[in-house]
């Protein structure tokens, strides 16, 4: 709906990242977040301000890293669409992410796994392995 001000205008700003959804992550050390986020889970910088807050990419999404105290015990999880999640999970586990669970196929055509990161966030790295109607596994398309 183009013209529901609620979406996005077309207007590119270099400010802001492309992604429809950007979520804002606090941490407290916020070099030290984004140096662990891009080495261990891929994400690129996209732009810093200050030392306070980063932007970072990962494929077409986006985050925003800022100063601040991560939560206790975080009541949502992220989840990331990648090309492997094999080898993203090896790379994870190698760089030192506590991965919460293997990589692992669903019924539903996914294949992912979770891990969290350095501020106890919790991540799912999920891979599209095939094409499922979402009736087969009990889902159903709202399209």
């Amino acid at each position: 709906m183009p013209d529901d001000p609620g979406f996005l205008s077309g207007t590119e700003n270099r400010s802001m990242p492309s992604a429809t959804v950007i979520p804002v992550l606090h941490y407290p050390d916020v070099p030290a977040a984004v140096a662990w986020l891009v080495r261990v889970f891929g994400f690129t910088e996209r732009m810093r301000i200050g030392d306070h807050r980063v932007q970072l990419t990962i494929g077409n999404g986006a985050i925003v890293v800022a100063h601040g105290d991560a939560p206790a015990d975080p009541e949502f999880s992220l989840m990331v669409r990648v090309a492997s999640a094999d080898q993203h999970a090896a790379r994870a586990a190698a760089e030192g992410a506590e991965l919460l669970s293997q990589p692992q196929s669903f019924s539903y055509g996914e294949r992912h796994y979770t891990a969290s990161d350095l501020a106890g966030y919790v991540w799912t790295f999920s891979q599209s392995e095939r094409d499922v109607d979402p009736s087969a596994w009990g889902g159903e398309l709202i399209e």
